[in-house]
């Protein structure tokens, strides 16, 4: 799964490396976690543009928004097949920009944060599903989850799933293929290259949402480290 992303690079960095136009101001953040606004960035004519929308998927046709809470991630196995991803899937498709994401391993009675992102520091993409939902009164909300898929090498002893993380050159199709080339879409929903991506070990700050700055990535000796150099 995907639970805690962050997105701390500049405003000005994002809207270059994406190639989109920010439509609200954009805040470095250090841990987005579920129910938190997340950046996403949609086709908007015959550009990009990037907004601002709640981490957790709403569908169109539900009854309240308590839902999304449990649609932040969406399987890509199933996608073609949820009522929740479906329509979505086929129509509504969106980049969820990144510079770092965090898993946490089993270390004995407590759990390890490890930070993963590429070796080169650079921005990437999650793939995303948004929708759109009014309640009773009026009010629109959008909201949006984040696809998974089976992890690559790098992840596989931390958590058995891992964020769809999309290439550059798929943004395009991605964001305007038809609803007829749904399984040709499917076919980037695959683990990406752990030879491209790095990890390492944070501390337990970033296991409170409530914590959000840069101490939240900064790299942690593993417990063995510690000791050996004792």
């Amino acid at each position: 799964m995907c639970g805690r992303y962050r997105l701390s690079s500049s405003e000005e960095e994002v809207a270059e490396f994406f190639e989109a136009e920010p439509t609200e101001e954009l805040h470095p953040r250090y841990n987005i976690a579920p129910s938190q606004p997340m950046a996403v960035i949609r086709q908007v004519g015959p550009g990009r543009a990037i907004s601002m929308v709640r981490w957790g998927l709403v569908p169109f046709w539900a009854k309240d928004p308590s839902i999304g809470s449990r649609l932040i991630n969406g399987r890509s196995e199933t996608v073609l097949d949820k009522p929740s991803f479906r329509e979505p899937f086929a129509q509504r498709r969106c980049l969820v920009p990144a510079d770092g994401f965090y898993e946490w391993k089993k270390a004995g009675p407590r759990k390890q944060a490890f930070h993963f992102g590429m070796k080169d520091e650079s921005l990437f993409a999650f793939a995303g599903l948004w929708d759109h939902w009014k309640s009773p009164d009026g009010t629109i909300l959008e909201s949006c989850t984040i696809l998974t898929t089976a992890p690559n090498e790098l992840l596989q002893d931390v958590h058995d799933r891992m964020p769809v993380i999309l290439h550059h050159d798929h943004y395009d199709i991605w964001l305007t293929a038809a609803p007829a080339q749904r399984q040709k879409l499917r076919e980037l929903l695959v683990p990406f290259e752990s030879e491209l991506m790095a990890r390492y070990e944070v501390s337990s700050m970033v296991n409170s949402p409530q914590n959000d700055s840069p101490a939240c990535v900064e790299r942690v000796l593993p417990v063995h480290d510690l000791f050996s150099s004792i």
